[in-house]
């Protein structure tokens, strides 16, 4: 059976202990995010298609991290103020964690090891590369705003790099060959 999920303990980000047993029967979107990246702007994508296709069982689960050039360092305070305020996000958010790294939260680890090669790696690498920055290697998480897909039973069943936006095709019709389950 592949690895579920639903009871890793986790903290939402008004700091209630948790898990994600609350969302059984959704397909999970996981996304590890940050406030000052030069992919901060996916959180309007992202909210789009929670908006999109909340009605239909899909939720984001944003987790936001500080691991990439400290471009999460404000306070789960802050961080909640800042997407309210500049992204309007209404999908749910939880306490900063670490995704990679000896810190890494244990849902963080569950998720690589589940799959531990990432889907649509374009530019983004490269970039990284030239402009001198060390890049993680799969199977670790290269970056902010790399995309974990869970299916209805929990199970954690897709990878998607950072640079596949939220209306990507491939992100897209994997969320909808689940929701379609």
């Amino acid at each position: 059976m592949a690895t579920s999920a639903y009871n890793i303990p986790v903290k939402t980000i008004d700091g209630t202990e948790t898990t994600l047993n609350q969302y059984q029967g959704k397909v999970l979107l996981i996304v590890n995010v940050a406030s000052k990246c030069g992919l901060t702007p996916q959180y309007e994508g992202l909210e789009q298609l929670y908006k999109d296709k909340k009605s239909e069982g899909l939720e984001i689960l944003g987790f936001p991290a500080n691991n990439f050039l400290e471009q999460e360092p404000g306070s789960d305070e802050e961080i909640q103020q800042f997407c309210s305020l500049n992204y309007q996000v209404d999908f749910p958010l939880f306490s900063k964690i670490s995704v990679a790294g000896e810190d890494k939260h244990p849902l963080y680890t569950a998720l690589i090891s589940a799959v531990p090669e990432r889907l649509g790696e374009g530019p983004w690498k490269k970039d990284l590369i030239d402009y001198g920055l060390t890049p993680n290697e799969a199977p670790e998480v290269l970056w902010n705003f790399e995309k974990f897909l869970v299916n209805k039973s929990g199970e954690i069943i897709g990878r998607f790099a950072p640079d596949i936006q939220a209306d990507d095709a491939r992100l897209v019709d994997a969320i909808n060959a689940e929701l379609a389950k």
